[in-house]
């Protein structure tokens, strides 16, 4: 996997530029999300408009509670607007069952966090091929899958290790692999690199940028390090709850 492109766009989408075609993977639209407060309504997110096509990165940034996680969460039907409507390819996510969420959580949507909260009683193909047994797929097949997929984020030989044994950067890399074990349409990442150091973050971040270039996949970062968002193909920031466009 090519390591040379950390200070590049992925291609097709030079600055402004929306990456893709045809209709938007994500639609957002007047979505507002309010959280009681001990003596008042708490608004996080005020009219937030957007659209994410297929095979875009997105970075969110923005000062700490300014809402970049929820807005994640709702990207992840992790959580409920409080009005306002959060369309997957053209469909109210809103209207979904819990079994529906469900479903699309584990075939469409991938999740990389800060702490990788990875399984310390199991080693690293177990790990990766979980979410796939849960799942239903047949055992074999799913660790076949697992060991395919952390070779891609370059840790074949360590699939018989155990996750405490592995760096901080080895495992947020099994993370990773974890997340995109079922080739989802978008990996939605909540702080990837800022449990690891300044290499080790930038290791992070171009393995993200290989996988949104090489597999297609939507990436969408909320992230603190300005080098990793300004690298991003759009970079947008929440401020007091609003949606800004910053791509330049």
């Amino acid at each position: 996997m090519s390591t040379d492109f950390l200070y590049m766009t992925a291609p097709g989408q030079g600055p402004g530029d929306g990456g893709g075609s045809g209709e938007p993977l994500y639609r957002l639209a007047g979505v507002d999300k309010e959280y009681a407060g001990p003596a008042e309504q708490l608004t996080i997110l005020r009219g937030v408009d957007l659209s994410i096509r297929q095979g875009e990165s997105v970075a969110i940034v923005g000062a700490s509670g300014s809402g970049k996680s929820t807005l994640l969460h709702l990207l992840g039907t992790l959580d409920t607007p409080s009005q306002g409507q959060v369309l997957f390819q053209g469909r109210d996510m809103g209207t979904m069952s819990p079994d529906e969420k469900a479903g699309l959580r584990n075939r469409e949507i991938g999740f990389v966090f800060q702490f990788h909260h990875l399984l310390p009683e199991f080693d690293t193909l177990e790990n990766v091929a979980m979410q796939a047994i849960i799942a239903g797929m047949p055992r074999a097949q799913a660790l076949a899958r697992a060991r395919d997929t952390l070779a891609l984020v370059g840790l074949a030989d360590r699939t018989a290790h155990r996750v405490t044994t592995l760096s901080g950067g080895e495992r947020q890399r099994v993370a990773i692999a974890r997340a995109i074990l079922m080739r989802p349409k978008v990996l939605l990442a909540d702080e990837p690199t800022g449990n690891l150091d300044a290499r080790t973050g930038d290791v992070v971040a171009r393995l993200l940028l290989d996988l949104n270039r090489e597999l297609g996949m939507t990436l969408v970062i909320v992230t603190h390090n300005r080098e990793l968002a300004d690298i991003m193909g759009r970079c947008l920031e929440l401020r007091a709850g609003e949606l800004y466009d910053q791509t330049r």
